[in-house]
């Protein structure tokens, strides 16, 4: 239902109140909010994503070991079990580990030692590290005492904990899709806005440009772009290589969609009252969806062997050393880590950006719509 406002124009009337009446005012966040709690893979999404990044930020607080440690004594080490109660049914406290003894024989197996326990120690010092590169530290949040170990979750070809390297993975492969949108999509709404403003001849060339950008293969302009980054550099600068190339191919679409907004009205202030507002979540929700593209990109191009290199850990590294029969039929969680660690990535991205449509579509907002 709507009602005539002055000067013959149709405004909406005020959301109604279940309870009788209508909703008093309420401001954009509270709207965003009221509707976006509603979408239950939305905040799933939002809450997965959060832990997710916090994760990656505490990952050598998190991490019982540096990712590049190697024990000579346990390649392709499976998980270990936590345990409470003992062999002689006695429960404890905290949890234990029994330690392992390689068995004798052709690959890599190994038996639990149920004579002896290893209990689990929280807030442990061990080994020292730097938090974001400033903060010195040697806190860790699990670990036991050596000269025992624990692999919650195995170990790779080279005796290295693979919790430790999910995490550090993580730092990765989660930040090079943050960093590539904001390039990205700062090029692109750049671009866009600039051709549909001034139009003429800049324009032409712009689009001119993004058209044949956007002819180019994805998957082979990638390839090709990688070619021009030398392999002697660096992990971070290979990484910082891999965002750039992300981002150069990412902004074209975004420059059309942006271009075609800014052509419908040309007036300054229009666009900066009117249209940039309803740009911003345009963009937003776009960014969401589009980040999983960029963390797939740099875990296709780690596992091809021409994106981060070893020592240094990503998950798209971490695959590769899981692409052969052997491997998968022999030691699965070398797959299982990564390959979960990306699925509930990509499928988090996907629920929250759901959430955020339906939470910024003006239609559901102004006409009180929740569900």
């Amino acid at each position: 239902m709507t009602e005539r406002a002055a000067g013959g124009a149709v405004a909406p009337r005020p959301a109604a109140n279940p309870e009788g009446g209508a909703l008093p005012p309420q401001s954009p966040g509270r709207l965003f909010w009221r509707v976006f709690r509603r979408s239950d893979l939305g905040v799933t999404g939002g809450v997965l994503l959060v832990v997710l990044y916090g994760l990656a930020l505490a990952a050598p607080f998190v991490a019982p070991y540096p990712p590049g440690d190697m024990d000579r004594a346990r390649f392709y080490h499976p998980p270990q079990r936590l345990h409470w109660v003992d062999p002689s049914g006695r429960l404890h406290l905290r949890p234990f580990v029994h330690p392992t003894l390689r068995v004798t024989g052709p690959g890599f197996a190994y038996r639990e030692d149920r004579t002896r326990i290893v209990p689990l120690h929280f807030l442990v010092r061990d080994s020292r590290y730097r938090w974001l590169g400033l903060v010195p530290s040697n806190l860790h949040l699990y670990g036991v005492a050596a000269p025992d170990s624990v692999y919650l979750l195995g170990t790779d070809p080279f005796g290295r904990d693979m919790v430790s390297r999910l995490l550090s993975g993580a730092q990765i492969s989660l930040t090079v899709g943050l960093i590539g949108i904001a390039i990205s999509f700062t090029i692109g709404l750049l671009l866009g806005g600039i051709s549909g403003y001034f139009g003429g001849w800049l324009d032409t060339v712009i689009m001119r440009s993004t058209e044949l950008l956007l002819t180019i293969p994805a998957l082979y302009l990638i390839i090709a772009l990688r070619s021009l980054v030398p392999d002697n550099l660096p992990s971070q600068q290979v990484y910082l290589g891999i965002v750039a190339i992300l981002a150069f191919i990412g902004w074209a679409p975004l420059a059309r969609i942006i271009r075609g907004m800014v052509l419908s009205i040309r007036r300054l202030r229009i666009i900066w009252r009117h249209i940039l507002p309803n740009t911003v979540s345009f963009v937003i929700i776009a960014a969401t969806i589009t980040i999983p593209s960029y963390i797939l990109g740099e875990v296709f191009l780690s596992f091809i062997g021409v994106g981060v290199q070893e020592p240094s850990a990503s998950w798209g590294n971490m695959l590769q050393l899981a692409r052969s029969i052997p491997v998968l039929t022999n030691y699965p969680w070398m797959l299982f880590g990564p390959g979960a660690a990306i699925f509930v990535t990509v499928m988090a991205f996907n629920f929250f950006g759901d959430g955020l449509r339906d939470a910024l579509d003006p239609r559901k907002v102004m006409g009180g719509k929740t569900g």
